[in-house]
């Protein structure tokens, strides 16, 4: 049995397991003494999954005061890469603004003797430009300067400075399922490969995906993801590569008295079309608390 299709098995005999779990009480909970009433109101009243998807971002910055810190893990299975990433995400004074920081490691199958290494780093500020986490539709526009940290020279990174603009969209249809979309695009002028030649590159990508509410705290999200991407053969010259993905998964909350929230979650990429046989595993792991430096001093 191939290890896609053990994460696939895998999925499907745990998800019954995970209901069970998002269906309990939070240990926020009043003691089983309270009354029904209380008990009642106090499940409803405590926090779902909303801004923990996937490979699509969707259009929802931290509320005042609240920080998360989001780890993904992806592998593909005849790529034989694997890429880590940990983002921190911080609003700055309101929910209008917010900052975030993207560090992690990779390994670039093509380059089978080099090992893993820091990738390149990514400095992001989104801003709020329509609706939020509460209201039906949300557009958050995100602007990114990613910093040439991995050595292109083992395919970890552009080998230049680059910059990327996005605009995530977030629409909830009901209050069962809610979808995302993305459009983006990545220019780095002064792109590097393995021998040091150097050319302009451009990159472009497309994202959507469902997520049905299940529960409160677990959910069920079928990503797509497109990407065209350029990489350097030469001194000026450049080849164009495409991808596309589907991503299904399952994602699950834990929540606790003091405020934190960890979710975990697992997908199974399947290439299609242009990427068609490739397989792969995706874990997700989020921690999102309070903490009252990034609160808000405006009164």
């Amino acid at each position: 049995m191939s290890l896609a299709l053990r994460w696939l098995v895998l999925i499907l005999f745990s998800a019954p397991l995970f209901l069970i779990a998002a269906d309990r009480s939070d240990e926020a909970a009043p003691a089983p003494g309270a009354a029904p009433a209380a008990q009642s109101s106090a499940k409803s009243d405590a926090p779902g999954i909303q801004d923990n998807s996937f490979m699509v971002e969707e259009a929802y910055n931290q509320e005042d005061g609240v920080v998360q810190h989001i780890n993904t893990f992806q592998w593909l299975s005849q790529r034989r890469n694997w890429t880590y990433t940990e983002t921190d995400e911080w609003p700055v004074r309101s929910r209008k603004h917010q900052l975030s920081m993207s560090l992690g490691g990779t390994h670039a199958g093509s380059f089978p003797g080099s090992g893993g290494g820091l990738s390149d780093t990514a400095l992001n500020y989104r801003y709020q430009l329509v609706g939020s986490g509460e209201t039906k539709v949300a557009m958050a526009p995100r602007l990114t300067l990613l910093l040439p940290t991995g050595d292109s020279k083992f395919g970890r990174g552009s080998g230049g400075t680059g910059y990327q603009a996005s605009i995530p969209v977030s629409v909830q249809l009901n209050q069962w399922l809610v979808t995302h979309w993305n459009a983006g695009a990545t220019w780095v002028p002064h792109a590097r490969n393995e021998a040091n030649e150097g050319a302009r590159t451009v990159g472009v990508n497309l994202g959507q995906s469902f997520v049905w509410l299940a529960k409160k705290r677990f959910n069920v999200l079928v990503e797509t993801v497109w990407i065209s991407s350029e990489s350097v053969i030469g001194r000026g010259r450049t080849d164009r590569s495409h991808d596309l993905f589907i991503n299904p998964g399952i994602r699950w909350a834990y929540n606790f008295k003091n405020g934190l929230q960890i979710v975990p979650g697992l997908a199974m990429p399947i290439g299609v079309g242009p990427s068609a046989g490739e397989k792969g595993a995706f874990l997700y792991l989020s921690f999102e608390h309070p903490f009252a430096p990034a609160h808000s001093r405006q009164k």
